[in-house]
C-alpha cells in the first residue's frame, strides 16, 4: 500500500495539389520512386537467423552465460575496508523523514509529509548480518563460531571471496555485498562487523577475531 519503440517514421509526401478549375499544368518535377523502408524487426530477424545458422548466436549465448556464471562465483572485492585493527562500535538511525504525504490504499492520511518515520517502530529486526572477508581463513572460522553460538539467526555477507564456492562448503546461505551498498550505509570500515538491532537503532559492532 505504501510502497513503456514506438519509433514513429514520418514519411513527408509531396503530392500533387490542385487548386481547382484552371489550375495550370506543371509537369512532371522529376522521376518518382516508391519509398520503401525495411522493417527493423525484420533486419534483426534476419541478422539472427543468419548468425544461428553460422553457429554464432550459439556462442555468443555460451560466452554470456559463462561470464555470467563468473561475475556471481567470483565477484569483484569491495574496497573502503581493512580487517578489523582495534573493535569499535557505531550505530545507524534507519528513520526517514517523509517527503510527501504517504496515504493508504483509501486515500486515508498514514503519515503527513515531513513526518520522521523509523521502520523499526513497527518491524523488529531479528537477524544479525555479519559482514566477512571471504579470503581471509580466520574471519571464516571466526565467523563459524559466531553463527553457531548466536542466539539470532545470522546471515553471513562477504565483502570479498567466492560466496558461491563457501555456499556449497559450509551447506548453508551465504550473501555477497554487491557493489558495498551495505556497509556504505552502515559505515563499515573494518571486517568482521555484525549488525544487529540495539532499541530503535541498529547496532555496528567491527570485531577483534
Amino acid at each position: 500500500m505504501r510502497r513503456k519503440i514506438i519509433s514513429s517514421l514520418l514519411l513527408i509526401a509531396f503530392l500533387p495539389m490542385s487548386s481547382g478549375a484552371g489550375a495550370d499544368d506543371l509537369g512532371v518535377v522529376g522521376p518518382t520512386y516508391e519509398i520503401v523502408e525495411r522493417d527493423a524487426l525484420e533486419l534483426i530477424e534476419s541478422n539472427l537467423k543468419q548468425m544461428d545458422r553460422s553457429g554464432e548466436l550459439a556462442q555468443y549465448q555460451e560466452d554470456h552465460k559463462n561470464k555470467v556464471i563468473n561475475s556471481i562465483e567470483h565477484p569483484r572485492p569491495l574496497t573502503g575496508f581493512k580487517s578489523t585493527d582495534t573493535a569499535s562500535t557505531h550505530y545507524y538511525d534507519p528513520a526517514i523523514v517523509t517527503q510527501k504525504d504517504i496515504v493508504d490504499a483509501t486515500g486515508k492520511l498514514i503519515h503527513p509529509r515531513g513526518t520522521r518515520v523509523n521502520p523499526l517502530d513497527y518491524v523488529g529486526w531479528n537477524t544479525y548480518l555479519l559482514f566477512v572477508d571471504g579470503r581471509d581463513e580466520k574471519q571464516l572460522a571466526f565467523s563459524k563460531k559466531i553463527v553457531a553460538t548466536s542466539d539470532r539467526p545470522v546471515k553471513v555477507v562477504l565483502v570479498a571471496g567466492e560466496p558461491m564456492a563457501l555456499m556449497r562448503k559450509w551447506k548453508s546461505s551465504v550473501y555477497f555485498d554487491q557493489g558495498g551498498k551495505l556497509i556504505k550505509r552502515f559505515s563499515i570500515a573494518q571486517v568482521p562487523a555484525i549488525v544487529r538491532q540495539e532499541g530503535k537503532r541498529l547496532r555496528i559492532d567491527e570485531l577483534s577475531y
